[in-house]
């Protein structure tokens, strides 16, 4: 299974559950009154510092952290003055809860029909990967329950939470990692959903609603890192994934399909291992040195390994031969699987397994001699080897050996990590429950009428009610206002109509998504991939009179093949940047011109005929009501001079 295959979700008996983050778009932060916003500037003080676990309430270390910790890394800190304050740097305790926060929270809880609570209490979650300074992540829970209807099914809502974003990582130096303190503090919110969705395209639908209902509120920040999705995926059989830091919502039914793919895979390849006779005391830590057979080999990777003092060790793996080649995801095999978990757990990079050579400078020969030297048999067995300084070697074989033997298993709870194409990759276990515990420096915020007032001015606006102002104001006809309403880039739409309404007719600016986007999806165009800024620049083209309406269904397709093109650029490409009137009344003047015989037997008849030859050559530059009026006044001039 490589990614074109189709899936039976319901068979496989998927579960999705979604996290939504967002910013909220307060005056200042979550716990300190800095301001709320990311700055550019040069941050002339900075600090370094060393991270640490703590037990919980019940006295256990989270398993997550504890592993960060093992990793042994420097974290230092930029501090842009006037960002930043001794909350951020932890040499001051945290200030009161942000009322604005919770005030917005409790207004999309409203509007999700959640149990709000009586008191907010922030609570710590342990988190020592350095993007929070003290080691932990501030969170309180606002409201409980609730639901979002979406395409006619309810899907559930668990928690809504408010707490403070991370610092932003902006580089790493070796064992150093470097973070910017301008975004810490900053309000998020949190959805939690149940683990109602069932296929991919559900998880996706069900994400854009929220993030809708979340910009219909106007109290969300907007743009590039403000919003991310985290998606909690499981098949029967598999194994709850966490996948962080999904930053697009037109990639999650992506992301879900080729999870689905991977849990199916590891589970085809558990099943392979049993039927092969494969068991965990069969995959043992015996490695051996096979330095001497790499003296003279054409690997650099190798060779600079041994250059620097390091060693080739090497394990067999017993009947392994074809699984570690075997894909689990697009581009994704299961030896990148043991990579990953490699590279995380023992930091090694120079990784090699016999599914995949002779290739990287390994020659064939050098392969033969290191299965002899394992006493394994070419036809049957694998082998891994590492090319590291010894220590790092043994322990980085030592990590191949737990995964093999984990694949008996089946599908590893973990934590995954996002990928641009649609993949992941291992980032960390699953932490546990272990990682909460309260905070001792805030006080409780008590939900007060005032604090409930203040939020029922921001509850969103009822969908009945939108239909009918749409109608009203912008006289849409009801069965395209109730397509826009019901669309999950309402927010968008609405946000084009103010901005442009006044020069692109807000009938056409809605038709562009709900309608013209909608029929080249059924084409087959993959119009989900054109985000919002490279829509709005269709429709600033049409505001500003460079294209036609007819250009629209040309400039979106042509965008869609290329996802860094704009519509200016797809225009021009196209040859669809239009005409000025005059540019477009020359071109008319021709075609009258060349065609005054028809026109002296037919007068005003011969319009189709000039009309069909002028939007020939005008098509998709000029719009057709303005070539058809250019057309018959010219026509209604000559009949009356004639």
């Amino acid at each position: 299974m490589t990614g074109n295959e189709e899936l039976d979700y319901e068979a496989l008996g998927l579960k999705v559950g979604l996290e939504i983050h967002q910013q909220l778009k307060t005056r200042t932060k979550l716990f300190c009154s800095c301001p709320a916003e990311l700055t550019e500037e040069n941050a002339p003080e900075s600090f370094t510092r060393r991270l640490r676990p703590t037990r919980s309430e019940t006295g256990d270390v989270d398993i997550a952290a504890l592993f960060e910790y093992r990793k042994g890394r420097v974290y230092r800190y930029e501090a842009p003055r006037g960002h930043y304050c001794l909350v951020e740097s932890d040499e001051e305790p945290p200030h009161p809860i942000n009322r604005d926060a919770v005030a917005i929270a409790i207004a999309i809880a409203k509007a999700l029909g959640s149990t709000i609570v009586d008191e907010v209490h922030v609570m710590r979650k342990i988190v020592i990967d350095g993007s929070n300074t003290s080691g932990f992540q501030r969170t309180a829970i606002v409201a409980l329950g609730g639901k979002i209807t979406v395409n006619g099914k309810d899907y559930g809502i668990q928690t809504i939470v408010v707490e403070e974003d991370a610092a932003r990582k902006v580089g790493e130096n070796g064992p150093e990692t470097s973070y910017r303190l301008d975004r810490l503090g900053i309000p998020l919110i949190e959805i939690s959903t149940a683990p109602d969705m069932h296929t991919p395209s559900e998880a996706r639908d069900v994400a854009l609603a929220i993030g809708m209902l979340l910009r219909m509120t106007g109290a969300v920040r907007r743009g590039l890192g403000t919003i991310r999705q985290d998606l909690n995926v499981s098949i029967a059989g598999g194994a709850k994934t966490e996948i962080k830091g999904v930053q697009t919502l037109e990639l999650i039914d992506k992301i879900v399909k080729y999870e689905v793919m991977r849990q199916v895979n590891l589970l085809k390849i558990r099943d392979e291992m049993v039927r092969r006779g494969i068991t965990k005391e069969l995959i043992r830590m015996e490695p051996v040195d096979v330095t001497d057979v790499f003296r003279s080999t054409k690997s650099k990777v190798i060779a600079k390994a041994i250059s620097e003092g390091g060693r080739v060790l090497a394990i067999k793996l017993p009947r392994m031969k074809g699984l570690l080649g075997t894909y689990v995801q697009p581009g994704r095999r299961f030896g990148t699987e043991i990579a990953d978990y490699v590279r995380f757990w023992a930091n090694v990079q120079g990784l090699f397994h016999s599914d995949e050579l002779p290739n990287y400078g390994i020659t064939q020969e050098e392969v033969n001699a290191v299965h002899k030297a394992l006493g394994a048999d070419p036809g049957v067995d694998a082998f891994a080897m590492v090319a590291e300084r010894e220590d790092r070697a043994l322990r980085a074989l030592s990590v191949i050996v737990d995964r093999v033997r984990q694949a008996l298993d089946g599908v590893p709870e973990e934590t995954r990590a996002a990928n641009e194409d649609g993949t992941t990759k291992y980032m960390r276990p699953r932490p546990g429950r272990e990682r909460m515990y309260p905070e001792t420096d805030i006080p409780p915020l008590r939900v007060t009428p005032d604090i409930l007032a203040e939020a029922e001015k921001l509850v969103p606006e009822p969908p009945e009610a939108k239909v009918r102002r749409f109608v009203e104001k912008y006289g849409m006809s009801r069965e395209l206002a109730e397509k826009v309403v019901s669309d999950p880039r309402l927010p968008i739409i609405e946000e084009m109509i103010y901005t442009y309404g006044s020069s692109v007719q807000p009938t056409l600016i809605a038709s562009i998504f709900v309608t013209i986007m909608k029929g080249l999806r059924g084409k087959g165009v993959d119009v989900d991939s054109i985000d919002e800024s490279r829509l709005e620049s269709l429709i600033r083209l049409l505001a500003d009179g460079k294209i036609a309406k007819e250009a629209i269904e040309p400039i979106l397709t042509k965008m869609s093949e290329d996802p860094k093109i704009t519509a200016e650029e797809a225009a021009k490409q196209l040859g669809l940047i239009g005409m000025s009137r005059e540019e477009a009344e020359a071109v008319i003047d021709k075609i009258i011109a060349e065609n005054m015989e028809l026109i002296k037997q037919k007068g005003e008849a011969s319009f189709s005929t000039l009309m069909g030859k002028a939007m020939g050559v005008l098509r998709g530059k000029v719009d057709g009501k303005t070539v058809s009026d250019i057309l018959r006044s010219k026509l209604r001039q000559l009949a009356s001079s004639s």
